[in-house]
């Protein structure tokens, strides 16, 4: 299953204020600069990824241990980071470093007392560097835990310019104007879109964007953190536009009963694969990874993006996730893991990623050029141009009961939804009872 964390925003160009490079750099040269002033050292990293974004992160790992003569050795969690890394420190084999997928466990681990604050280098390269919402979503209870490395861009719906050129229709700048391109793509033979509700993760995504641009920022915020009731008018508001689309047919590729048989890679493939089904698939900017991995395809020319649109003459959303990395007070070799973090504060580890491609980051110091295309140079734009007005994924912010939970929850929730969109005022009844005996938990 690719897990939905893999949500987070763009990120990254020159709105870098002019804070001084003070601390821009500062992380390489206290992590040993040129003296290899960590050899014989090796550092754990345990996280997600697998793949091509272990083997990308490993690059980055890699570029550390040049200038620090630090070793690395990656554990991957799978998508079970919270368990794998308690049933570590419980076992007196904790890691140095964990990338932590999820706000809600990031501030989990800080409550554990799992943590380290970060070092005063690192907070200088985010004070400097990272718009400040960066730094909110890295910190508990006011002390900075986490500094987010990779960033997902979660306002992006791809499409095949292909099937948008047959049907004679433009990227459309509204949600209302997004339905009806897509009967016009759907009467020109191909289903409007692929939706992957077998992950109950895509729909939360789907609902995010509409409620942001819909309801605006402040009562997402109320909402992420539970000071908003899931019965709220505005939210059943957001269940009726997206039942709009859920109910219709000939919009979704194969209706309700495939989409829910649908997984993430399969609602690419949908769109991208041999066989084509649809026009369009919304996800992240991630969706261009499996597009040109898995199927071939050239970004740009054979697969492209628009921005989510907005909706009902809202602001047009941009919802983040990302991996943020945290040092374990228990790991043997926390020093050095601070050093880590250190550099990967800096536009140069950044660049090493953003370079090899699939990568995204936060970091505004980092060179737009770094990015090996011209559709991650635009979805990095789009991110750092967004700056405060980005919001964390909603359901990556709750507890994991709620936002995080296969068949449980809110994902659970949304997919009943998916299969029968009839009554929005219910499902948002059953989201409020899940939330409050989640969040009281």
């Amino acid at each position: 299953m690719m897990r939905r964390r893999t949500t987070l925003l763009t990120s990254c160009t020159a709105l870098a204020l002019a804070l001084g490079a003070t601390a821009c750099g500062g992380g390489p040269v206290s992590a040993g600069g040129g003296d290899k002033a960590l050899s014989g050292q090796t550092v754990t990293v345990a996280g997600v990824w697998t793949g091509s974004e272990q083997k990308n992160f490993q690059k980055v790992l890699d570029a550390f241990t040049a200038k620090t003569g630090a070793k690395t050795q990656f554990i991957s969690t799978g998508d079970n980071v919270s368990t794998v890394v308690g049933s570590k420190i419980e076992g007196g084999n904790a890691p140095d470093v964990v990338m932590v997928p999820q706000v809600g466990v990031l501030q989990q681990f800080a409550k554990k007392g799992w943590l380290k604050p970060l070092s005063t280098t690192t907070q200088q390269s985010v004070d400097a560097n990272y718009a400040p919402v960066w730094k909110k979503y890295g910190s508990v209870d006011g002390t900075l835990y986490g500094l987010y490395f990779k960033a997902a861009h979660k306002s992006t719906v791809w499409y095949s310019p292909a099937a948008l050129t047959q049907a004679g229709v433009k990227p459309p700048k509204t949600y209302d104007e997004m339905l009806k391109a897509g009967h016009t793509v759907a009467d020109s033979g191909l289903s409007a879109f692929a939706v992957a509700g077998q992950d109950g993760w895509t729909l939360t995504d789907w609902f995010e964007n509409i409620y942001l641009s819909q309801a605006g920022p402040e009562k997402y915020d109320a909402l992420a953190a539970h000071k908003l009731k899931w019965t709220d008018a505005s939210v059943v508001k957001a269940l009726t536009t997206l039942g709009k689309l859920f109910k219709d047919k000939q919009l979704i590729a194969g209706g309700q009963k495939e989409a829910l048989n649908t997984d993430f890679p399969g609602s690419v493939e949908k769109v991208f694969g041999p066989k084509p089904e649809a026009g369009m698939v919304y996800e992240g900017d991630f969706v261009a990874g499996v597009a040109h991995d898995q199927f071939g395809k050239t970004i740009g020319k054979d697969a492209n993006f628009f921005p989510f649109p907005s909706v009902d003459g809202g602001t047009a959303p941009v919802v983040s996730g990302g991996d943020a990395a945290a040092v374990l007070k228990d790991g043997k070799n926390a020093k050095a893991g601070m050093q880590l973090l250190e550099y990967l504060a800096t536009p140069e580890a950044a660049a090493v990623w953003a370079k090899a491609g699939g990568f995204l980051s936060p970091n505004k110091k980092v060179d737009l050029a770094s990015y090996s295309d011209d559709v991650s140079r635009a979805t990095a734009k789009s991110l750092i141009a967004a700056g405060d007005s980005v919001r964390f994924d909603m359901s990556d912010q709750a507890p994991a009961a709620f936002g995080g939970t296969k068949g449980a929850g809110e994902w659970k929730l949304l997919q009943d939804f998916l299969r029968d969109p009839s009554d929005p005022k219910a499902t948002a009844a059953q989201l409020e009872s899940a939330a409050a005996k989640a969040y009281q938990g």
